[in-house]
């Protein structure tokens, strides 16, 4: 297991804008990429600007897959004047 989080610090207003783009990313993911196997996405009304995913993959190669698929790289390019920060953590599992 290949856990991923990210916290995206958006810009002022462009949440609305974000969004949408967000969850289909997420849905297109767990669609359409045998490898991954969880795509949640968090937001607090408190912290409307930050934006937090957390993401289960099989490994390490099938995030790798994930970062090259045609809705991702649409979705970075559609987002990227959108997003101020942007912090991403891996994690593998250690327990078998």
């Amino acid at each position: 297991m290949f856990a991923v989080t990210v916290t995206f610090s958006l810009k002022a207003g462009c949440a609305e804008k974000f969004m949408p783009l967000m969850y289909e990313n997420a849905r297109a993911s767990l669609e359409s990429e045998v490898g991954c196997l969880q795509f949640d996405v968090a937001t607090d009304s408190a912290r409307p600007e930050e934006v937090f995913l957390y993401e289960v993959y099989s490994d390490a190669a099938a995030f790798d897959a994930h970062l090259g698929a045609t809705h991702f790289q649409a979705f970075d390019a559609a987002t990227a004047d959108m997003i101020a920060a942007t912090d991403i953590k891996t994690y593998r599992s250690v327990v078998q």
